[in-house]
């Protein structure tokens, strides 16, 4: 006689349920473990160093502290202008069919891109050492006169952040298709208008995130104008140090104030960017209160080690 065990099919017996045991990332650990012990060496040695902690809280809110930070921004923001007007027209220039406009756009672009920002400071803050007279017919002076250390600072640094921009728009006028001028001047339309209305919008996309980066990078540029007598940030931490004697001191509370500087505007730039990938993503990027909801995700659900059933 039959056993009735042996009449049920197999396929019919439940699998035995499987228990996933996680992978242990061990080296992850460790690496972090290391990084924390070098960063606690790092706290334990600045807290042991001969800094007066204490006066840079009182500092940062120095009215000559205050100006110095007021003229970084002022000079930041108009060389940037400067230099992306500028930079447009050298980049048309660059991409014209004209071997003269073209010529001068790439020796240009390769002078002030091979040459450091601070010898350019350095010249235009001289340049009276070479033209002792500014003379242009309706307008006459003594070049000590004219270039003050604003305008020497503001030449420096827009002149040469214009050969970084016209790169930067040169790229983004390329990536727009080339039927889309086609289009356009099939439409009727002037090179002019085309470049206005439907090249440099579409291009926008392309040019905002480094424009964004060379902006940040501009506010921390602008510390070279000290060499020329500027008065902005660090040249404020540098008179007050000369005083007080707090050296360091006054460099920690420059340098608090870039931080707060760049970390404003990288906000700005970043909802900047996020804006323009509309018309080129299918999803946003997501926001740093979304990315953090994210991470706080994933760190619980490493500590939560799920079991396949």
């Amino acid at each position: 006689m039959t056993d009735t065990v042996d009449k049920i099919p197999a396929s019919s017996v439940p699998p035995e349920q499987i228990k996933a045991i996680p992978v242990r990332h061990y080296g992850r650990w460790v690496a972090g473990v290391l990084v924390i012990a070098v960063l606690a060496l790092i706290v334990l040695a600045f807290s042991n160093a001969n800094i007066n902690y204490s006066i840079i809280p009182d500092y940062l809110t120095d009215a000559t502290i205050l100006s110095g930070v007021w003229h970084t921004l002022y000079i930041s923001v108009l060389a940037m202008l400067l230099g992306l007007v500028l930079g447009v027209i050298l980049a048309v220039m660059r991409m014209s069919s004209n071997p003269v406009t073209s010529t001068v756009s790439w020796l240009y672009i390769w002078f002030f891109r091979g040459t450091p920002v601070l010898v350019q400071l350095l010249l235009w803050y001289n340049i009276a050492l070479v033209f002792p007279v500014l003379n242009l017919g309706f307008y006459k002076d003594e070049m000590n006169q004219v270039m003050t250390p604003f305008l020497a600072a503001l030449l420096g640094l827009g002149l040469n952040e214009a050969a970084y921009m016209s790169e930067i728009v040169r790229a983004g006028i390329q990536s727009v298709d080339l039927g889309q001028t086609e289009a356009s001047h099939a439409l009727g339309m002037t090179q002019g208008k085309t470049l206005r209305r439907v090249i440099l919008p579409q291009a926008m996309r392309v040019i905002v995130p480094p424009t964004g980066n060379e902006f940040i990078n501009m506010l921390k540029t602008s510390s070279l104008a000290y060499a020329v007598q500027f008065n902005e940030t660090i040249k404020a931490a540098t008179d007050i140090s000369s005083t007080s004697l707090a050296v360091v001191e006054m460099y920690f509370v420059a340098s608090i104030w870039y931080l707060i500087l760049t970390s404003i505007f990288s906000v700005f730039q970043y909802y900047l960017e996020r804006r323009y990938a509309r018309g080129s993503s299918r999803t946003l990027p997501p926001t740093p209160l979304q990315r953090l909801k994210k991470n706080l995700r994933l760190f619980g659900s490493f500590r939560r080690p799920e079991v396949a059933r």
